[in-house]
C-alpha cells in the first residue's frame, strides 16, 4: 500500500520562489531519510501565489513516523519560521491512495543543479459523491496514461497537519511541454468530465528539483 498527500499552499504575494528555494535546499532529503518520498514539487501555472507538492509513504504507520520525525526534528525547527512566513494557508490537502501502480521512482537533480524545464503536469481533481477513478476515459481525454488516486479510507493519523474530509479522485498526467498540456486542457474542457460538479484542474510547472515532471 502507498499513501499520498496532494498538498496545495496559498502563499503571501511574491513569496513563492522564496519557499521553493528553501524547500529544495533544506526539506527534500531530510524527509526522505525518515521514510517519506517527495514525489513532485510545482508552481501552479494559474496562480502565482500557490505552491503544490505530492508526498508519498509506504503506509499510514510510515506516514506517522516520518511526519513525527520531520516536524519534531532539527531541520524543521531550524527553518519553520522562514517557511511559515511565506504561507497564508496550508490545509488544502487530500489524503489519497493510488489506483493501480502509482508513481514510479524517478531520479532528482542534486541541490543547485536542477532546471525547471518545459514540462507540465496536469492534476484533475474531482471531489464529491459520484467521483470514480475512470482510468480509460481520463487517458483518452488527456492523451497520456494518468496516475490515478482516490481518497484513502483511513483517518488522519497526524492531526497537526489537517486534511480535507471529502471524497476525491485525482488524475495526474505528465506532458513534455506547455503546448501539449494546453491541448489536454482544451480536450478536458469540451468533455463532460471537465464540466462535472466538483472538478478542479491544476496546471503544474515542475520546480528545478521535482522528480515528477
Amino acid at each position: 500500500m502507498t499513501v499520498l498527500e496532494l498538498r496545495r499552499y496559498t502563499l503571501h504575494p511574491g513569496r513563492r520562489d522564496e519557499l521553493v528555494a528553501l524547500f529544495e535546499r533544506e526539506f527534500m532529503e531530510p524527509q526522505e531519510a525518515l521514510g517519506a518520498q517527495v514525489v513532485g514539487t510545482f508552481r501552479d501555472v494559474d496562480d502565482p501565489d500557490a505552491f503544490v507538492w505530492v508526498r508519498a509513504f509506504a503506509d499510514m504507520a510510515a506516514r506517522h513516523r516520518a511526519l513525527t520525525g520531520f516536524y519534531g526534528g532539527p531541520v524543521w525547527k531550524a527553518h519553520r519560521e522562514a517557511a511559515n512566513a511565506t504561507m497564508i494557508t496550508f490545509d488544502d490537502v487530500l489524503l489519497l491512495e493510488p489506483v493501480g501502480a502509482g508513481f514510479p521512482a524517478r531520479p532528482r537533480a542534486a541541490a543547485g543543479e536542477g532546471r525547471p524545464g518545459p514540462s507540465r503536469v496536469l492534476a484533475v481533481v474531482r471531489t464529491g459523491p459520484g467521483a470514480e477513478p475512470e482510468v480509460t476515459t481520463a487517458a483518452h481525454i488527456l492523451g497520456a496514461a494518468p496516475v490515478v488516486a482516490r481518497t484513502a479510507p483511513y483517518p488522519n493519523n497526524y492531526p497537526a497537519l489537517p486534511v480535507r474530509d471529502e471524497q476525491a479522485v485525482v488524475w495526474f498526467a505528465s506532458f513534455p511541454h506547455a503546448g501539449a498540456a494546453l491541448a489536454a486542457r482544451e480536450r478536458l474542457a469540451s468533455h463532460p468530465l471537465g464540466r462535472a460538479p466538483g472538478v478542479r484542474l491544476l496546471t503544474l510547472e515542475p520546480t528545478p528539483r521535482s522528480a515528477l515532471r
